[in-house]
C-alpha cells in the first residue's frame, strides 16, 4: 500500500513507547512486552493481510529472521484496512498461509500504529536491545536497507555485552489443514474434457479431479521451490490464477510466489515456465519483452483470449499480455501508480491490485480488491478503463443494487457467464453477480462467516476466492474453508464437492507437524506390545479413501527394541488401535511416533483433514512395574 518509500529516523536515544495491552498475541504463550525484550534487537512489521506489498516484504524477514537468530525479534502488528481484516480468524488464518513464525498482534484499532507512527502498509519500526527506537521504514527493499544496520547493531550491543540472544516462547498454532486442498486459491472447470483444476495453494501445488471430485493428478512436490519438469518433480509457490489455451492442451498458472507463469501440458503434465525468472521485478520493461528473461511481480490470474494470455500483476497494479505465438510480454494497463483512475489503459488509468480476471471475448473484466473495484477495458485497440463498481482505495461495502451505489469489500474472483459477472466477494463472504445490461448487483449465496451448504442466505462461505463455470454451474475456491464449492444459479443452490480417490494426490503431503510430548509411562520388561491407538474428536471419524500412516523409532533399542517400525492402514471407523510387537529391557528412552492421519466431520464429509504429529513418549522399564504394555492413545484435535 506504499507507494513510494518514506524513511523515519528518531534523533538521539528516544526510548520506544510501551506496547499497548488488551490486543490479541498470535504464535506465542502469552503478551509479550519491549521490557523483557531489552537484550534482543527488535523488529515491528506494520501490515495488513490483504496487502501485496505487505506480502512481498515476508521473504525479507524470514531471511533476516534466519541470519539472525534468537538476536532478532520480529513482531508483526496487523492493523487492519478492512473490516473483516479486523476479526482474529482472519489473521489467524493468514498467519497460517504465510507461514509466519513469529509473534503477531491484531491492532484493529490502531492503538500500537499510532504509538509507533506508522504511516503506511507495510511500515516497519527498528529497536535497539536497549529498548530505543532506531528508525523506521515504509515500503519494500526491507533485506537490503536492514541487513547491514541489523549486522551494526548486533556488532555493536555484543562487544558491550548487552545483546542477550535467548528464544521468545513461541507457541505456533499448526492446527490440521485439509487434507485435499489448503487455501485453494482458484478453481477451474473445463466442460469439454470435464476436469477441475484447482489451485491448491496452500500445498503450493495444482491438482486435477473430474467434475464430480474423482482425483486424477497432483501436479508439484507440494514444497515450495521453482522447478520445471515432470508433474511429480515441478515445484510450486502458492500458484493462484489457472486458465486453459483455445485447445484445452495446456493449462496456463499463475505461480504468484514465485513471480512466473507457467504452463502445463494436459496430456502429460509436464512443466514449464513461459513467463517470469522467479525474481520480483524491479524495474518495468520498455515495451516488449522476452517472457521467460522478464521479471514479473506476483502475477495472481490469467485468462487466455486467442493467443494472448492477459496476466493481472498484482504486485505492480497492472495488465500484462504475453504473446503466446512470439514468446514477448508487455504491460497492458495501468501506470503501475495504485489508484482507480479511469481512461486511456496505458496513460492514465491506474489500478489497485488487480486480482481475478475474466473475458467476454472483447472486453477483460477483473477485480481491484484493494479499491473493492469491478473493473474493464476492450481487449481490441487502446481504449479507456472504466470503473463498473468502487469508487476509491480506502471505500467500501456490502451494498446490492446499482452499480454506482453498491459496495464490495475486497473481492478476488471474476468469472463471465451469458451477460453476468459473478464476483467472489472475498471479504463479504458472499457471491455476487453483476447484471452487465442492467448494472445492477445482487448477492447470489452467502453472507456470514462460515461453512454451510444451502440457498441464498443459508449458505456460507468463509473469503471466497477463484470462480469458474462449467455446464451451468459454479465452482468456486472457498479458500479459507479449503474447499471446492458448487453453486446452481438456477435452483440457487450451493453445495460443498466431495473428493474421492484421495490417495491419487497424497503422494507428498505438505503441512506442518504438531509435536506433542506425551506423559510418561513405566512397564515392565519382557516381551510385550506397544499398543498405539488414535481416536478421533466428538463428531469426526477417520477416513479411509486415503492410507494414513505411522513411523515409529525407539530413541534406544537396548531398552525398547521395536519389532515393527513402519504402519499404514485405511479406515473409516471412529478410532483405530494397532498393536506393535516389543522387547523390554531395563532402563528409559524415548519413544517417538510420526504420524499422518486422515479424518472428516461426520455428516459433512466433503471436509476431511489430514494431521501430522510427532508424538514423544518418555518410558522407562523397571521390574516390578504392573503395567506389561507399553500402551500409547492420543486424540486427534478438532479441525
Amino acid at each position: 500500500m506504499a507507494d513510494e518509500p518514506a524513511r523515519k529516523s528518531w534523533a538521539g536515544n528516544e526510548t520506544a513507547p510501551a506496547i499497548p495491552t488488551g490486543v490479541t498475541w498470535f504464535n506465542v504463550q502469552r503478551p509479550l512486552t519491549l521490557e523483557e525484550l531489552k537484550g534482543r534487537i527488535v523488529l515491528l512489521d506494520f501490515w495488513t493481510l490483504g496487502c501485496i506489498n505487505c506480502q512481498h516484504i515476508i521473504p525479507d524477514l524470514k531471511r533476516l529472521e534466519a541470519e539472525f537468530g534468537d538476536s532478532l525479534v520480529v513482531i508483526g502488528v496487523h492493523s487492519g484496512k478492512y473490516a473483516t481484516e479486523h476479526e482474529d480468524d482472519s489473521i489467524r488464518d493468514a498467519i497460517r498461509r504465510y507461514g509466519l513464525e513469529h509473534p503477531v498482534i491484531n491492532d484493529p484499532e490502531f492503538a500500537v500504529w499510532h504509538a509507533f507512527g506508522a504511516n503506511a502498509w507495510p511500515t516497519l519500526v527498528l529497536i535497539d536491545p536497549a529498548g530505543n527506537l532506531v528508525g523506521g521504514h515504509a515500503g519494500e527493499g526491507v533485506y537490503a536497507l536492514f541487513q547491514p544496520i541489523l549486522k551494526s547493531l548486533h556488532e555493536e550491543f555484543s562487544a558491550s555485552g548487552l545483546l542477550r540472544p535467548l528464544p521468545i516462547p513461541l507457541a505456533l498454532d499448526s492446527a490440521p489443514t485439509a487434507a485435499v486442498l489448503s487455501y485453494p486459491g482458484k478453481a477451474l472447470a473445463d466442460a469439454r474434457s470435464e476436469r477441475l483444476y484447482v489451485a491448491d495453494s496452500g500445498n503450493n501445488r495444482v491438482i486435477v479431479s473430474t467434475l464430480d471430485g474423482a482425483l486424477l493428478k497432483a501436479i508439484g512436490t507440494g514444497k515450495e521451490g521453482f522447478a520445471d519438469g515432470a508433474a511429480e518433480e515441478s515445484a510450486f509457490r502458492q500458484p493462484q490464477g489457472l486458465a486453459l489455451s483455445a485447445d484445452g492442451r495446456t493449462l496456463f498458472v499463475a505461480d504468484t510466489r514465485n513471480h512466473a507463469v507457467r504452463a502445463v501440458d494436459t496430456a502429460s503434465f509436464e512443466v514449464t515456465t513461459i513467463a517470469g525468472t522467479g525474481q520480483q521485478l524491479q524495474r518495468l520493461p520498455k515495451g516488449e519483452a522476452e517472457a521467460r528473461a522478464t521479471a514479473l511481480a506476483s502475477p495472481w490470474d490469467v485468462v487466455a483470449v486467442e493467443k494472448t494470455l492477459f496476466i493481472s500483476m498484482a504486485g505492480i497494479h497492472q495488465l500484462w499480455a504475453l504473446n503466446l505465438a512470439t514468446g514477448t510480454i508487455a504491460p497492458f494497463a495501468g501506470t503501475s501508480r495504485e489508484g482507480i483512475n479511469d481512461g486511456n489503459r496505458r496513460l492514465l488509468a491506474t489500478l489497485a491490485q488487480p486480482s481475478g480476471i475474466t473475458t467476454d471475448g472483447e472486453l477483460i473484466y477483473w477485480v481491484d480488491p484493494e479499491s473493492s473495484a469491478l473493473r474493464q477495458v476492450p481487449i481490441a485497440g487502446d481504449g479507456d478503463v472504466a470503473t463498473l463498481v468502487g469508487t476509491g482505495l480506502f471505500d467500501y461495502g456490502d451494498t446490492d443494487g446499482a452499480a454506482a451505489r453498491a459496495g464490495l469489500q475486497h473481492p478476488q474472483g471474476v468469472v463471465y457467464d451469458d451477460g453476468a459477472l459473478y464476483i467472489a466477494d472475498t471479504y463479504n463472504h458472499r457471491l455476487r453477480v453483476y447484471d452487465v445490461t442492467a448494472r445492477q448487483v445482487g448477492t447470489a449465496a452467502g453472507g456470514e462467516r462460515g461453512w454451510a451448504d444451502g440457498v441464498a442466505g443459508t449458505a456460507m462461505f468463509d473469503e471466497p476466492g477463484g470462480l469458474s463455470v462449467a455446464n451451468g454451474k459454479l465452482y468456486i475456491a472457498d479458500t479459507n474453508n479449503h474447499v471446492v464449492r458448487v453453486f446452481d444459479p438456477v435452483t440457487g443452490q450451493l453445495s460443498t464437492l466431495s473428493f474421492t480417490n484421495v490417495a491419487a494426490v497424497t503422494t507428498n503431503v505438505p503441512g506442518r507437524m504438531t509435536n506433542v510430548e506425551l506423559p510418561p509411562l513405566t512397564v515392565a520388561p519382557g516381551a510385550s506390545n506397544v499398543q498405539l491407538t488414535f481416536t478421533t474428536p466428538a463428531s469426526f471419524h477417520l477416513n479411509g479413501s486415503a492410507p494414513s500412516r505411522a513411523e515409529l523409532t525407539s530413541g534406544n533399542p537396548a531398552v525398547v527394541n521395536l519389532g515393527e517400525r513402519s504402519l499404514s492402514w485405511n479406515s473409516d471407523d471412529a478410532s483405530i488401535t494397532l498393536p506393535i510387537p516389543v522387547m523390554l529391557a531395563e532402563g528409559q528412552t524415548t519413544v517417538s511416533v510420526s504420524a499422518s492421519l486422515y479424518y472428516c466431520r461426520t455428516g459433512a464429509e466433503a471436509l476431511c483433514f489430514i494431521g501430522q504429529f510427532e508424538l514423544s513418549i518418555p518410558v522407562t522399564v523397571v521390574s516390578g512395574s504392573t503395567n506389561g504394555e507399553v500402551v500409547v492413545t492420543y486424540e486427534l484435535p478438532p479441525a
